[in-house]
């Protein structure tokens, strides 16, 4: 494990994290997530700027630590293959842990889960190319 990170592609890898989520969340599954999560589609988020900064700061934090996993020079085969498991295995596993003992439904955690997989994904395509 190296401490040589490219902290540009740190920061892009974030912000991809960003785009997915606005495209997973926002067209894609907005209503099937808001209908399983209990939450009301219209309702104006009540501190928008604290939940997207805190959202960026742990993406942030998140694609650090998996650059760090990764290395400073990954094959992109490799860290597509780290991605997809880290998240799979760790992340969305993890959720479904959290999610079996709340009572949520199977495809809530199909929604939040293959987000986080396609995340750490594009976490490993990002670091895997730009070295």
């Amino acid at each position: 494990m190296s401490m040589e990170i490219n902290w540009l592609a740190v920061v892009v890898a974030a912000v991809s994290a960003f785009v997915l989520g606005g495209l997973w969340y926002g067209p894609l599954f907005k209503h099937a997530w808001c209908r399983e999560a209990g939450i009301d589609p219209n309702a104006a988020p009540r501190h928008p700027a604290r939940v997207f900064g805190s959202a960026f700061v742990l993406a942030l934090v998140a694609a650090f630590a998996f650059a760090v996993l990764l290395g400073p020079d990954p094959a992109l085969p490799l860290a597509v293959h780290h991605g997809a498991l880290v998240g799979f295995a760790f992340v969305a596993t993890s959720f479904g842990i959290n999610y079996a003992f709340a009572g949520r439904s199977l495809k809530l955690w199909l929604i939040d889960g293959g987000y986080h997989l396609l995340q750490f994904v594009l976490y490993g395509v990002i670091l895997g190319l730009w070295h």
